[in-house]
């Protein structure tokens, strides 16, 4: 019998891999090595290969779609309903290969090695921001235990952590020197956001897609880039409403019995994504409530009568469909007043 379908369990060194033949027979249902991996799928004729969208399924996507194999990434979330009861590599294989054949089923679109590329540049960068937090942090706490206080911000901070060098008479020596290493170690930090940050502008300027997202109010380089090489061209999606409850930016629906009822938004898919674009709404809803931007009708007439955090969210959700029509139908943004 004739292999059709195989149910791929990613790991770092031990795959599992089970086969079913097109009458749903089990073949086989064996572990391999990393090195008896690719070999296993050269000497297999091309079938419909089935993993979760996880850590290196895109490298393994790329990698057996080159050997003739159609390979669909399957979100985690919608694996778990098929597993049988107890947890092994064996039955989530198992359970890979079954939620692979339904026809309603989701699939994650495999980002190609550019995209990958850009996205090591968020995550290194997300990183060293993360960093920048705690040393900021740290220095303001063992400066408050001696009575200094630094004005809120980074320029602030950093201001500080450049004249460090000087003697501080409210500090005893042996935290003069703590505080002067933790400054100088805030500098290195500071110096590498920036790398990153003009490696991702530069990015954000080569990119045709990344430029025609620039001029959509509330989004900048950082999460013009990012929506590139995460999103690609958007053709996964079949209309706006559905990236932005990809991004978790749509209400909980919880409705039954004939009665509509609407929660918080779902909080799903990238989370990357939905902080950046809640970010860029907020900063947009800021100059709207200072005055400086009255060109939304929309937005003031939701300011009215909404908070302002479900205001800047809605913002966002918005965003993210026009996201979606910029990318899908390869336009401009052209903005129209409500």
């Amino acid at each position: 019998m004739q292999i059709t379908t195989i149910g791929l369990d990613l790991a770092k060194n031990v795959f599992q891999v089970h086969a079913v033949a097109a009458d749903g027979s089990v073949i086989c249902n064996r572990s391999l090595r990393r090195s008896q991996l690719l070999a296993f799928f050269q000497r297999t004729p091309p079938c419909l290969v089935g993993m979760e969208a996880c850590a290196t399924s895109h490298h393994w996507a790329r990698e057996l779609t080159a050997l003739g194999h159609d390979v669909h990434l399957i979100p985690p979330t919608y694996v778990k309903p098929y597993v049988k009861r107890g947890k092994s590599d064996a039955v989530d294989a198992e359970a890979i290969c079954e939620a692979v054949t339904r026809p309603n089923m989701r699939f994650v679109q495999p980002k190609s090695r550019e995209q990958q590329a850009v996205l090591c540049l968020h995550r290194a960068r997300e990183l060293i921001v993360r960093q920048r937090t705690q040393i900021i942090n740290a220095i303001r706490s063992l400066l408050a235990e001696f009575g200094v206080t630094i004005r809120q911000g980074v320029p602030q901070i950093m201001s500080f952590a450049k004249s460090v060098t000087c003697d501080h008479a409210n500090l005893p020596h042996l935290a003069q020197e703590v505080v002067s290493n933790l400054c100088h170690q805030l500098l290195s930090l500071e110096y590498r956001v920036r790398w990153y940050q003009r490696r991702i502008d530069r990015h954000s300027r080569s990119d045709e897609r990344a430029r025609r997202l620039l001029k959509i109010p509330g989004i900048g380089p950082v999460t013009a880039s990012a929506i590139v090489a995460t999103v690609g061209d958007a053709s996964q999606f079949r209309n706006g409403r559905e990236l932005a409850a990809w991004v978790g930016l749509t209400p909980l629906n919880r409705s039954s019995g004939g009665k509509e009822l609407l929660g918080r938004i779902t909080k799903m898919g990238d989370r990357y994504l939905r902080k950046l674009l809640i970010v860029g709404a907020t900063s947009r809803l800021k100059s709207v409530k200072s005055g400086t931007d009255r060109q939304d009708a929309w937005v003031n007439m939701l300011m009215e009568r909404k908070p302002f955090r479900l205001v800047s969210v809605a913002m966002a959700s918005k965003t993210a469909r026009i996201v979606w029509a910029v990318l899908a139908k390869k336009e401009e943004y052209r903005h129209q007043p409500a």
